[in-house]
């Protein structure tokens, strides 16, 4: 069987539209005579915001699914070797396969899928709660609602406010916000004043803080930061964590990752969205909290989101590979 790469290079734009932590982008494609080997470069991603690389794992998983999503809605037969290789920043590889990927989602539920930061309507049913179970179950994990509202509420203002009194949490979040259309990275990654649902003067606002933030750190800007942010909570939605199996290693976390792809894909088919509360699992304080709010091992939360119906079209995040 061959490797068509100028097929599969035509497909890159849609393969792109992965989700990755600050939209980062951090995959990278190395096209070999029998193979397309997936990694990552280092300049895309979170050294100090994610320390474990695990937002990173669940990034590169994220995109290999997308890759065999859109390989196979093209009629391109390929499948995913995993080889990890640490050192080398290499994560496996995509290979010809005797058939066609199987999944039930194609390369339009891949373009349309968007993170959402707004207003988001309704609960999740019973169905698609059982629907996405279905999906982490057969890798070992499970998806869960947290159940009270109001602790995880104090729990998410205490994230926001540890992460805003880091200084290097802060600089690296403010090398990733593109909050003016004349920012030179605008168009290609990180996260616009669009996607975060900033009004320009809450953007300028924002903006001016940051570059503030050494001399107003002292004088209380952290929390102003944290309040600032709003309360995502009071827009609507459930609150659903993905669990995994006790001892993930990093090829269990990039596996993982296909798993996440293919649950916010299972909720875009729904009519439903995301909005991920990653900080509650980044700061080791509240992650043990909402570890015992849900009688799990901290360990094993891998991924929080706020989940609806959005009421209103959200934008479309940034890629440097654009179709």
């Amino acid at each position: 069987m061959d490797l068509d790469h100028d097929a599969f290079r035509a497909l890159e734009p849609w393969c792109w539209r992965a989700p990755s932590a600050h939209n980062t982008q951090p995959w990278r494609l190395r096209y070999e005579p029998d193979a397309i080997r997936i990694g990552w470069d280092p300049a895309h991603t979170l050294p100090v915001g994610d320390p474990t690389g695990r937002d990173l794992r669940l990034s590169l998983g994220a995109f290999v699914e997308t890759c065999l999503i859109v390989a196979a809605d093209a009629g391109l037969r390929l499948e995913y070797v995993a080889d990890h290789d640490e050192h080398h920043r290499w994560v496996g590889l995509l290979r010809p396969a005797p058939d066609r990927y199987p999944t039930p989602f194609c390369t339009t539920d891949v373009w349309e899928r968007r993170t959402h930061r707004g207003t988001l309507a309704g609960t999740v049913d019973a169905d698609t709660r059982a629907a996405l179970d279905a999906v982490a179950r057969p890798a070992g994990g499970s998806v869960r609602a947290v159940p009270d509202a109001g602790r995880l509420g104090t729990l998410l203002r205490t994230a926001d406010r540890r992460q805003y009194a880091d200084p290097a949490v802060v600089a690296e979040l403010r090398h990733w916000l593109r909050l003016d259309p004349a920012h030179p990275g605008y168009h290609a990654d990180g996260l616009t004043d669009r996607c975060l649902a900033l009004s320009r003067p809450a953007a300028v606002g924002l903006r001016a803080a940051l570059a503030g933030y050494p001399v107003l750190r002292p004088l209380g800007l952290p929390r102003l930061l944290a309040a600032a942010a709003g309360d995502p909570l009071a827009q609507g939605g459930t609150v659903l964590v993905l669990i995994a199996p006790d001892h993930l290693d990093h090829p269990g976390q990039v596996a993982f990752g296909r798993v996440l792809l293919r649950a916010w894909l299972t909720l875009h088919t729904a009519g439903l969205a995301a909005h991920p509360l990653s900080q509650l699992i980044d700061v080791p304080t509240t992650r043990t909290a909402l570890g015992a709010l849900l009688d799990v091992a901290p360990q094993r939360l891998l991924h929080v989101t706020r989940v609806g119906r959005p009421t209103r079209p959200a934008p479309r995040s940034a890629r440097r590979v654009r179709a």
